[in-house]
């Protein structure tokens, strides 16, 4: 059994978090990667108190066991979303797309473990200073929002940098990466596209089935020219048209956000192939059928624990 302080700091029985993903990280997959022994995650995404409300019930209707909520700084409804989650006793908060600095006190008193997602050593630093618990090192491997580090070279330099627990996520999928996590000094991981998959997540089969004939080179990053909005996503129509004209002389930082609006929806919820804009990691082309949540969580954590049993081989 993997002995990872991440376990004891979450009470969960594996190091495994999945990923808050927007239109796909719901109330049933949360609950269904909890019951499996890691921490499922609610996106709270672009949307406000009602509908948070309502993943959170649905969760709690389905496992008895901790889960948590991903909370976009950057969505217009940040701050309402924030005090559900302390109305609401949500165990575990991850946050994104911002420092969660303004509401620590708040989450703190509550009782709620804080993890921000980071993307470079400085913004670790600074969670850390504003009270975070542990941190999620993501590198660009990962699908949907991206930083320039791989997760290679940010894991290792956030451990080093931090006094805190830190899961890796990023290119992570299997139990070799896992395994590659905890040699780079994390304790856990997050992942994403892997729960894509699962055959208790909610989003559209189209959506699946993209990921499932991925390869690997089968992603592309979008939004670069102007930064500060690049995104990893597999390629269609939707991303080589994005690129055609996110590079055009005449195209302004404005046109290029508000080609994506919609996008995502577009493809998680109507499973629009040409339309849509599907994010997803470089890790697709590993993925190669649906799992339940359990099957993952204890297939990932099974291949790793076989990999340092292993490791000895190297060593005489």
């Amino acid at each position: 059994m993997i002995n990872s302080p991440l376990c004891e700091l979450v009470g969960i029985e594996y190091p495994v978090f999945q990923g808050g993903m927007a239109w796909i990280s719901d109330g049933r997959l949360a609950a269904a990667v909890s019951n499996a022994g890691g921490l499922g995650i609610i996106s709270a995404m672009n949307a406000g108190a009602d509908y948070l409300k309502g993943e959170i019930a649905k969760a709690r209707s389905l496992t008895s066991r901790p889960f948590g909520v991903n909370i976009m700084l950057m969505s217009p409804h940040a701050d309402e979303v924030a005090k559900v989650v302390v109305e609401e006793r949500v165990p575990v908060v991850t946050t994104g797309a911002g420092s969660p600095s303004k509401y620590m006190s708040a989450w703190k008193e509550a009782g709620i473990t804080v993890i921000p997602v980071v993307a470079s050593v400085a913004s670790a630093k600074l969670a850390v200073r504003a009270g975070a618990d542990a941190v999620i090192a993501e590198g660009q491997e990962s699908g949907g929002h991206i930083g320039e580090l791989t997760t290679m070279a940010l894991t290792p330099q956030v451990c080093d940098a931090v006094d805190v627990p830190v899961l890796a996520a990023g290119g992570i999928g299997d139990g070799r990466g896992m395994a590659a996590a905890f040699m780079l000094g994390a304790c856990g991981v997050q992942m994403g596209t892997r729960f894509l998959v699962a055959k208790e997540c909610g989003v559209h089969q189209n959506y699946k089935d993209m990921v499932l004939r991925a390869s690997d080179i089968s992603t592309v990053t979008t939004g670069r020219r102007f930064g500060g909005n690049t995104c990893r996503c597999i390629k269609n129509a939707f991303s080589r048209d994005f690129l055609k004209r996110e590079y055009q002389p005449e195209t302004t930082a404005e046109d290029v956000a508000n080609l994506g609006v919609g996008a995502l929806y577009r493809a998680a919820v109507e499973g629009d192939t040409k339309t849509g804009c599907f994010l997803a990691g470089q890790i697709s082309g590993l993925v190669s059928r649906e799992e339940t949540a359990e099957e993952i969580v204890h297939g990932v954590c099974a291949e790793c624990e076989s990999i340092l049993m292993g490791s000895q081989k190297w060593l005489r």
